[in-house]
């Protein structure tokens, strides 16, 4: 890797970028035609692109999956220009200011000694800036499921309602882990109310999430982790299936399960 910029070097930089977007948007036919509604779904393809590439640990794609959603951030902004509703600079200092009083313990008298502090503060603020009526009202309705039961439960935790110790948050998946049982487990299939099934599963979900808080695992990557794992497996298995003259269709389960256990020394 090249020796990284200075400040005025970074500077530089970004004055070219947005000088390269004031040029597309005015000669390049795609470009032109862009608005914020259309651009909408391919920043949030560049941000998945970007967790993939976070998966991985890959800092070369990282780098690159930055630069196309800088793209998409200096594109946002160029539309807001020409609307007169805002700039790239306005848009930074908006945020500039943010950080600033979101961050009291650094630039004002309020003290927070550790992390949990500093993320019960920014709620409060954040609350306070948006004018919520509900503490929960800042989660985006469009969030991936896991994602929004952990910014739930995290915000929660920020004006205080939160378990004490983990061992309380893991009696409440056992709890929430029989209360399913009971539900599904009905002595004839016809029996059982997959209404209440279905809510008694998804309050199983959301005290495991609760307890992986608290224990520090991101319950989405420990997810994608396994469906990752999931993949590669099941790859080995198709393939090994193709070498030796099988249709993995037509295989058992039984044999299936040979290669599998083969993909796990893998």
């Amino acid at each position: 890797m090249s020796e990284l910029s200075s400040r005025k070097s970074q500077l530089a930089s970004f004055d070219k970028l947005l000088t390269i977007m004031d040029e597309l948007r005015d000669q390049c036919p795609w470009d032109r035609k862009q608005t914020i509604e259309s651009l909408r779904h391919l920043t949030i393809e560049e941000t998945f692109e970007l967790s993939d590439a976070i998966l991985d640990n890959n800092l070369e794609e990282i780098k690159k999956e930055l630069g196309d959603i800088l793209l998409h951030i200096v594109f946002y902004a160029k539309i807001g220009a020409e609307k007169s509703a805002f700039d790239i600079g306005t848009v930074i200092d908006s945020l500039s200011e943010k950080l600033v009083r979101r961050h009291p313990h650094i630039y004002a008298d309020t003290i927070a000694e550790d992390e949990e502090a500093v993320k019960q503060n920014w709620e409060k603020i954040k609350l306070k800036e948006k004018g919520n009526i509900s503490v929960l009202g800042g989660v985006p309705r469009s969030l991936p499921a896991i994602i929004k039961a952990m910014r739930i439960q995290e915000k929660a935790r920020g004006v205080g309602f939160d378990w004490e110790e983990k061992n309380q948050v893991w009696e409440k998946v056992e709890e929430e882990m029989q209360e399913f049982k009971a539900e599904f487990n009905a002595a004839k299939p016809e029996e059982i109310n997959l209404d209440r099934a279905k809510g008694e599963f998804g309050d199983l979900l959301f005290s495991l999430i609760n307890y992986a808080r608290f224990i520090d695992i991101n319950p989405e990557e420990a997810l994608e982790r396994t469906n990752l794992k999931f993949i590669k497996r099941f790859q080995y298995l198709e393939k090994a299936a193709k070498e030796a003259g099988k249709k993995i269709e037509d295989m058992s389960l039984a044999e299936m399960d040979v290669y599998w256990e083969e993909a796990k020394k893998v």
